[in-house]
């Protein structure tokens, strides 16, 4: 049977978790003489809950099985989400209901998406606020509570999995809390050094801290309307480009860099697929900007990397508007949503291991089908990758597609044109932001009906939790106890 004793326990955490983040907004309000009692009054309900919960639960049972793992993983991205949100609702922006649940889904899955029409008009708290639902959402708050609450007594290792993106068995610690610990260590560490960069790049130390938070995410909430473009600093776009790319980087091969062990990054079939695959659409990209534009060439060469690089990682900066290039271009940034940054990043989107062991796979079925008796092992990172996980990853792309058609479905029936339903739903689905419909690059979600803006959003947690996360709990065989 599910032990749901054992999951009100870790909701209480994790509330109580969510609304010591909000005392940090609150703080930045008063300090800029704000009006802090909605997000005081939002913490505090955060706060009360989530003691009670915890206190409630902490004598019961407290096994923790994989059934457990994914109803509390669903379930705390949803209460993030409703708690969350309750700071806008209450604040004086007069956003409504479907609006703040958009928003902070949008944070919390880190995919970027804003339906705010005059950002810098919110005041700095929320803003914040805003900022720091997606570093919460990057590498996933139920990551945070493993690695610093080891002695709740849960399995720690069935929320790592069903949690943390892509599929990947790396580890830097045979103890999942201390790796847990030591990609959080990574994390902070990230975001420090690049707030840092950007206050020394001449962004104020608000906006700093609030565009390292979504870099370092890959969520992309920017606290100006015109997202990085409005600093036009060449050092900044510069310091964004590499914080993103890293931020798309597995991070355990970030730990593994850190630590010396610089051959192992080499060997990784995804990582050199990532690295190339970016290197190599941002120089193709750059040619027809260099065309159109009539700017020189390292201009041309960062508007397109800067591009490339955050769509691929899904952090959704924009710093130019890339559908007017032509179709061509309009094209290919349509088709960067379907991929995704590497296996154990912040990314959201397919990841790059599956498209390399689905397209390894391929090729191998041409040998495979003139030599029917061989035996052809796919190899990736040289090991050989079971059947189990090809047929995981093929299932994956087939559900992933299905999501995507049906999901434009809906949208297109609720009214809107082609492009911008194939564009929003394979935006929220990746986790990317900018789409090239109606929401393109220097656009927003605003103009979506409440139902469509709920829509979006459960398409957004779909993707960022991984399609098979929250749909194995709409099976029957999910909750028959033999």
């Amino acid at each position: 049977m599910i032990h749901f004793k054992a999951i009100g326990k870790i909701m209480g955490a994790l509330l109580f978790l969510l609304g010591s983040f909000m005392l940090a907004a609150a703080a930045i309000s008063w300090y800029y003489q704000e009006d802090s009692s909605q997000i005081l009054i939002s913490a505090a309900i955060s706060l009360f809950i989530g003691l009670a919960l915890f206190f409630f639960f902490s004598k019961q049972d407290q096994l923790v099985r994989k059934r457990e793992g994914y109803m509390i993983v669903t379930l705390s991205w949803l209460l993030m989400t409703i708690f969350g949100m309750i700071p806008f609702v209450l604040s004086d922006q007069v956003m409504s209901v479907p609006d703040a649940f958009f928003e902070t889904i949008s944070g919390l899955t880190t995919t970027g998406a804003t339906v705010l029409t005059d950002i810098e008009a919110m005041p700095k708290g929320l803003l914040f606020w805003r900022s720091m639902t997606q570093w919460i959402g990057g590498l996933g708050i139920i990551v945070l509570t493993v690695a610093i609450f080891p002695l709740l007594g849960i399995g720690g290792i069935e929320l790592f999995v069903a949690e943390s993106p892509g599929p990947t068995s790396d580890k830097v610690h045979p103890r999942i809390s201390e790796t847990a610990k030591r990609l959080w260590y990574i994390y902070v560490g990230m975001t420090i050094v690049c707030a840092l960069l950007y206050w020394a790049g001449g962004m104020t130390l608000f906006d700093a801290v609030n565009h390292s938070f979504a870099t370092v995410a890959t969520g992309g909430f920017s606290t100006k309307n015109s997202s990085l473009a409005f600093f036009d600093s060449a050092f900044i776009e510069y310091v964004a480009i590499v914080f993103m790319f890293l931020a798309g980087v597995n991070f355990t091969l970030l730990y593994f860099g850190l630590v010396g062990q610089f051959k192992r990054i080499l060997r990784n079939d995804e990582f050199k697929t990532y690295a190339s695959v970016m290197l190599l659409i941002s120089v193709a990209v750059a040619i027809p900007i260099y065309m159109h534009s009539g700017s020189d060439l390292e201009l041309s060469f960062r508007k397109s990397a800067f591009q490339v690089v955050s769509v691929i990682t899904t952090t959704g900066f924009i710093t130019d508007d890339y559908t007017q290039y032509g179709t061509g271009v309009s094209f290919t940034f349509f088709m960067l949503l379907f991929l995704g940054g590497c296996a154990g990043s912040t990314s959201g989107g397919i990841k790059f291991v599956r498209h390399t062991v689905f397209l390894k796979n391929s090729w191998l079925e041409f040998k495979r089908i003139v030599h029917p008796r061989a035996i052809v092992p796919l190899i990736i990172n040289g090991e050989r990758v079971t059947g189990r996980i090809i047929n995981n990853i093929m299932n994956f792309l087939l559900i992933y597609l299905l999501t995507f058609v049906v999901g434009a479905m809906i949208m297109s029936m609720l009214g809107y044109d082609l492009a911008t339903s194939l564009g929003s739903v394979a935006t929220c689905l990746g986790n990317v932001g900018p789409e090239i419909g109606m929401a393109g690059p220097i656009a927003n979600f605003s103009f979506f009906s409440p139902a469509a803006k709920i829509v979006l959003a459960v398409i957004m947690l779909l993707g960022r939790l991984e399609l098979f996360t929250i749909l194995i709990l709409f099976t029957p065989f999910f909750w028959r106890y033999n």
